[in-house]
């Protein structure tokens, strides 16, 4: 991993570590990761923001506590594919049949844009996976940790 970089006025080095695990990626893939983690941050801005940069995918996990087993969404990414995981996803109703997955709790959807956000079945699932989850505390920002970063780690590009 690279040396941590002083924090800009005014970030955080939470902000500041976030920032370079983005910039690993391709342009493409850091423009829709800070485009769907603004999205996120509008619809939950009192959830916790876990970061963990592990072997397989960066995620940016969504949760009303700081305990990861109460997240309820996730931006995940690898090189070339973003999608947002629904940590309970196989309890949520999926009229559309858009939830990929087949494992006993976990379902996730592909993102092009973070337009697809918008999507009326998207946003109804997301808001079944908020309503579903432990209330979000009301009235506050959520923070940023940095959870977990793995020194060995897949290509977050496509190159290489």
């Amino acid at each position: 991993m690279s040396p941590i970089k002083a924090p800009a006025r005014g970030k955080t080095g939470a902000e500041v570590q976030l920032r370079d695990f983005i910039a690993k990626f391709a342009p493409g893939d850091q423009r829709l990761i800070r485009a769907v983690r603004a999205a996120m941050r509008r619809r939950m801005p009192s959830a916790q923001e876990m970061v963990y940069d592990n072997y397989n995918f960066f995620v940016i996990g969504y949760s009303p506590t700081d305990r990861p087993s109460d997240a309820v969404l996730s931006i995940t990414a690898r090189a070339g594919s973003v999608g947002l995981c629904f940590t309970q996803g196989a309890k949520l109703e999926d009229p559309a049949g858009i939830l990929k997955g087949s494992g006993n709790q976990t379902r996730s959807i592909h993102l092009d844009s973070a337009g697809r956000l918008s999507d009326p079945d998207v946003e109804g699932l997301i808001a079944a996976a908020i309503a579903h989850g432990k209330p979000m505390p009301a009235g506050t920002r959520g923070a940023l940790t940095i959870r977990s970063v793995s020194a060995n780690q897949r290509p977050r590009r496509r190159d290489g």
